[in-house]
C-alpha cells in the first residue's frame, strides 16, 4: 500500500509539475504558497500572446530554481481558474507577483519580462544566488562593465552586435553570429562580441543604437563604431572580417587557400623546379632578412625549408608533402593551430606549381 502512495504521489508531482514551474489551481494554490518559502507566480491565460512570449523565458527561470529550495517559481491559469485571479486582483496577462517568505500577500512585479531580469528579482528578494545556465558560446559578452575594455582595446577588431533578447530578427540572426565567432576564434586580434542594449540602454544611446540588431565594428585604428550595413549570412559576415582586419578566414573556419602566401617568396618559388636552384634559394634567404610580422615570420620559415626541401630531394617532394599534410587535417586529430598551420604549408606548396 505504501509503495502505491508514493508512485501516485510521483504522478501527481509529474501532473503539477511542468518542467520546473509548478502548475498551480484553486486545489493546490495554498499548499504551495504557504509562506513557508518565497514564491514567483505568473498569472496568465493560453490565449495571450505576451504569455506566449514570456513562456520559453519563464521555464529557464523554473530550472534556474529547481535546486533552489527557499522558492517555488509557479505559474495559474487564471483564465480557467478566474477565482484565483480575482483574489489577488488579476485584471491582465501576463500578472506577476512575489509571494515572500512569511507572508502570502503579494508584491506586484513590474520589472522586465528576460530570465535574467526575473532570476535577479528573485535572487535580491528571497538572497538567493540561482544562475541561469549558460550555453556554451564563441561570443563575447559585453555589459558596462567590461564593454570599453574589450571593444575600445586597440590591439584588436572587435565586431559588436547590439541586441534585444525580444527582438525577431536577433534571434534569426543569432545561431548565425555564433558561426561568426566560432570561425574567428582561433584569430587572436579579432573578437565578435555581443551586447544586450535593451537592458544596458546607455551602451546603445552612447553609440547611436536606434533599432535592433545593429552591429558596429570597432577596428584598431578607430574606435568611434563604425557601422556595418552589409548582408547578415555568414558568408557576408566573414567576408567583410577578413577585408576589415586582413584575414583569411573561410565560414567554418579554416585558412583559405591565399592564406600566409607572400608575393615576393611567390615570385621565387614560381621558378624554382625549373631554374637556377642554388641562386633562387640565396635569393629567399636574403629576402628572409627582411622586416616582417609576427604572423608573417611562420611563413617565411616554412618557404625556406620548403625550397631546401625541394632542392634537396626534387619535385616529388611537393606531391609527398601535399599528400602527407592533407591526410593529416582530414584525419581531424590536430588541434585548430596545427590545422592553420598546415593549411600555411599547403599553400604555399601549391605556389610552386604556379
Amino acid at each position: 500500500m505504501a509503495k502505491l502512495l508514493f508512485v501516485f504521489a510521483a504522478l501527481v508531482a509529474c501532473v503539477i509539475a511542468e518542467g520546473n514551474v509548478v502548475d498551480l489551481t484553486p486545489d493546490n494554490f495554498d499548499q504551495f504558497v504557504d509562506g513557508s518559502k518565497g514564491a514567483f507566480v505568473e498569472f496568465f491565460a493560453p490565449w495571450c500572446g505576451h504569455c506566449k512570449k514570456l513562456a520559453p523565458e519563464y521555464e529557464i527561470v523554473g530550472d534556474a530554481f529547481a535546486k533552489v529550495s527557499e522558492v517555488v517559481v509557479a505559474k495559474v491559469d487564471a483564465d480557467a481558474h478566474s477565482s484565483l485571479g480575482g483574489r489577488f486582483g488579476v485584471t491582465g496577462f501576463p500578472t506577476l507577483k512575489w509571494f515572500p517568505k512569511g507572508s502570502t500577500t503579494p508584491e506586484d512585479y513590474s520589472g522586465g519580462r528576460t530570465a535574467d531580469d526575473i532570476v535577479k528579482f528573485i535572487n535580491s528578494k528571497a538572497g538567493t544566488k540561482a544562475k541561469i545556465p549558460k550555453a556554451p558560446t564563441a561570443v563575447t559578452d559585453l555589459d558596462p562593465s567590461n564593454f570599453d575594455r574589450v571593444a575600445l582595446d586597440s590591439t584588436k577588431h572587435v565586431l559588436v552586435e547590439f541586441f534585444a533578447p525580444w527582438c525577431g530578427h536577433c534571434k534569426t540572426l543569432a545561431p548565425i553570429y555564433e558561426k561568426l565567432a566560432i570561425a574567428f576564434k582561433n584569430e587572436p586580434d579579432v573578437v565578435i562580441a555581443k551586447v544586450d542594449a535593451d537592458a544596458h540602454r546607455d551602451l546603445g544611446t552612447r553609440f547611436g543604437v536606434s533599432g535592433f540588431p545593429t552591429i558596429k565594428f570597432f577596428p584598431k585604428s578607430d574606435k568611434s563604431g563604425l557601422d556595418y550595413n552589409g548582408g547578415r549570412e555568414l558568408n557576408e559576415l566573414v567576408d567583410y572580417i577578413n577585408e576589415q582586419a586582413g584575414t583569411e578566414r573561410l565560414g567554418d573556419g579554416k585558412l583559405n587557400d591565399q592564406a600566409g602566401r607572400i608575393d615576393l617568396f611567390d615570385e621565387i618559388t614560381s621558378k624554382f623546379v625549373d631554374g637556377n636552384q642554388a641562386q633562387l634559394l640565396a635569393d629567399a634567404e636574403k629576402l628572409a632578412e627582411k622586416e616582417f610580422s609576427a604572423e608573417e615570420k611562420l611563413s617565411v620559415k616554412i618557404y625556406l625549408k620548403v625550397l631546401k626541401s625541394v632542392k634537396e630531394q626534387g619535385a616529388i617532394y611537393l606531391k609527398n608533402e601535399a599528400q602527407r599534410i592533407d591526410k593529416m587535417i582530414k584525419s581531424g586529430s590536430v588541434s585548430a593551430q596545427k590545422a592553420d598551420e598546415f593549411q600555411i604549408r599547403l599553400n604555399i606548396l601549391k605556389s610552386f606549381n604556379e
